[in-house]
């Protein structure tokens, strides 16, 4: 069985919000911040959990973007991943398992050591053009 897990995309002024993950799996990673869908928990409730735990921000969750199934530490993962919305991207602050929070564009992913896909996955939905 995979474990259900979710991310939330927050888009502010031509960037987005990753966080670098401080813990297994994808620990040292930037990726869009999110995590495991609870017992009982809907995939929307999730989202917007997983973003206040890990920034501090509140989220409201938006449209369903799209499917990501990966694999680590011997353990299948499903991914559902949403557009989200967020008063003040820019004052997040890490917490959770994320040890650094920042807004970054198209530019500064390549720079970054960003979740293996990821950028595919923003690209091929199209994420960057709005």
């Amino acid at each position: 069985m995979p474990a259900c897990c979710v991310g939330g995309i927050i888009r502010s002024k031509g960037k987005l919000l990753l966080v670098r993950r401080g813990k297994p799996p994808g620990e040292g990673y930037w990726s869009i911040p999110g995590g495991h869908v609870e017992t009982g928990e809907t995939w929307q409730r999730a989202v917007e959990r997983e973003i206040h735990e890990e920034t501090g921000l509140v989220a409201t969750c938006g449209e369903f973007v799209g499917w990501v199934e990966r694999y680590a530490l011997d353990q299948r993962y499903l991914i559902a991943d949403f557009l989200v919305e967020a008063q003040n991207p820019d004052s997040a602050k890490p917490g959770d398992d994320a040890l650094e929070v920042i807004l970054a564009d198209k530019t500064d992913m390549e720079s970054l050591q960003v979740s293996p896909g990821l950028v595919t996955f923003l690209n091929d939905r199209g994420i960057w053009g709005s």
